[in-house]
C-alpha cells in the first residue's frame, strides 16, 4: 500500500483568517497539496513534530501550543504554555521528547520547557538562557537574535544559531533537570548571520545556512573525552549572487531519505538543491532556480523527492515544481496556491 502523508503549514494571522496552521493532504503522484482542515492559532511562526511523531508544537503570540496528531493527520489541542518572554521564532525537541526548546529572535533567549511524555503537554519552564554580546550590523540592533535551536543526534548538546552575533553556541543538556550549560562556541564569519542548522541522520555532519553570507557551512561533528568538536570541512554558496546585497538565504531542509538538502534565497527568490555525499558529508549543487514568488521563507522536497514546494511569504503563494534530476532543473507543476504569509512546512507520514 502506498504511503500517505499530510503537510502542516504555519502562517501569520494578520487579517481576518485566524487559522494559523493549515493542514493539507499530500498528493504524491501529482506533487500537489489538497486543503484538508485548519487550526485557530495566532501568528504561528514555526511548528515542529515530536520525534515519536505523536505531537505537534507551534509558536503562538501566547507562547507555545501543543497538539495531538490524529490518525487522519488532523490536530487536537492539548494545552498552551507561556514562555516568559517575547514571541519565539523556532521550536525543537530533544530526541527523547522530554524537553521543548524555543528560540527567541526578539529577546535573544532560549527557553527550555518540560514535556509530559504521557500526554505530550508542555509543562513548566526548566531553564532560560539569554545570549550576550554585540553584533556588527546596525540593522540588527547590534544584539543577539537566536534563530534556531537543534540537538545533536546523540542527544548530548543543544546548538543555538544566533544571527545577531554570528555565533552558534553549544550547550550541554542536563536531561534530569532540563538545564543548559555552555561548553563551546562556533564562531561564524563576521556578518554571516547563521540562520538555521540541520544534522544528517547519522549525526556526523552539521549544515549551517547563513542569511547574509548566503552560504552553507558544513561541519564534521564528533565527541571526544566528553567534549564536542565541530570541524569546518566545506563552504558552498546557496546562490550565484551570494555576494550581492539584498540576497538573503532563508530555508534549509534535508530530504526524508537524507540524500539532498534544499535551501532558499530571498531577494533573488530562488531555491537551490544540493546532493549530499553520505560518506563525506560534503555538498554538490545541482541547481539554483527561481520559484515564481516573492520571499521563499521555506521550501521543501516532497517525501518522494520528485516534487518541490516553495512557501512565498511576501507574494502570499505556494508554488509547485517537478524536479528533473537528469537535467538538474525544476519545472512548474500547476498553478500557484494562495496562502497568506506562510512561514514553514512539515510533511508527516500517516500510520496505516
Amino acid at each position: 500500500m502506498a504511503k500517505k502523508y499530510v503537510a502542516y503549514v504555519s502562517t501569520y494571522t494578520m487579517d481576518k483568517d485566524k487559522n494559523g496552521i493549515k493542514v493539507f493532504d499530500v498528493d504524491l503522484e501529482h506533487g500537489r497539496l489538497i486543503p484538508k482542515s485548519s487550526v485557530e492559532i495566532t501568528n504561528s511562526s514555526y511548528v515542529t513534530i515530536s520525534h515519536n511523531r505523536k505531537y505537534l508544537y507551534a509558536i503562538t503570540d501566547f507562547g507555545v501550543e501543543s497538539f495531538r496528531i490524529l490518525e487522519d493527520g488532523g490536530l487536537k489541542c492539548i494545552n498552551r504554555a507561556l514562555i516568559n518572554g517575547m514571541r519565539g521564532c523556532y521550536l525543537s525537541t530533544d530526541y527523547e521528547d522530554r524537553y521543548l526548546f524555543c528560540a527567541g529572535y526578539h529577546d535573544g533567549k532560549i527557553t527550555v520547557m518540560r514535556i509530559d511524555q504521557r500526554t505530550g503537554a508542555v509543562g513548566m519552564i526548566t531553564d532560560e538562557v539569554f545570549h550576550k554580546g554585540l553584533g556588527s550590523i546596525a540593522e540588527r540592533s547590534f544584539r543577539p537574535h537566536i534563530s534556531c535551536v537543534k540537538m545533536t543526534r546523540d542527544n548530548h548538546y543543544l546548538c543555538a544559531a544566533d544571527l545577531g552575533i554570528d555565533y552558534v553556541n553549544i550547550y550541554r543538556v542536563n536531561h534530569e533537570r532540563g538545564t543548559l550549560r555552555q561548553v563551546d562556541i562556533i564562531r561564524c564569519d563576521l556578518e554571516s548571520a547563521p540562520r538555521h542548522l540541520k544534522f544528517t541522520e547519522d549525526g556526523r555532519f552539521m549544515y549551517i545556512i547563513s542569511e547574509l553570507k548566503n552560504c552553507i557551512d558544513v561541519y564534521a561533528y564528533h565527541e571526544e573525552n566528553n567534549q564536542p568538536f565541530f570541524d569546518l570541512i566545506q563552504t558552498i554558496p546557496t546562490s550565484d549572487k551570494y555576494d550581492v546585497k539584498g540576497v538573503a538565504a532563508s530555508a534549509l531542509n534535508i530530504s526524508d531519505d537524507g540524500r539532498y538538502i534544499l535551501a532558499s534565497n530571498a531577494g533573488e527568490n530562488s531555491v537551490a538543491l544540493f546532493a549530499i555525499d553520505i560518506e563525506q558529508g560534503k555538498l554538490s549543487r545541482l541547481f539554483c532556480l527561481p520559484v515564481s514568488g516573492e520571499y521563499p521563507k521555506d521550501a521543501a522536497l516532497f517525501p518522494d523527492n520528485r516534487h518541490l514546494v516553495s512557501l512565498n511569504h511576501e507574494s502570499n503563494t505556494m508554488t509547485f515544481f517537478r524536479v528533473d534530476y537528469e537535467n538538474n532543473c525544476i519545472v512548474m507543476n500547476g498553478k500557484e496556491m494562495e496562502i497568506k504569509q506562510a512561514n514553514c512546512i512539515i510533511f508527516h507520514e500517516l500510520k496505516e
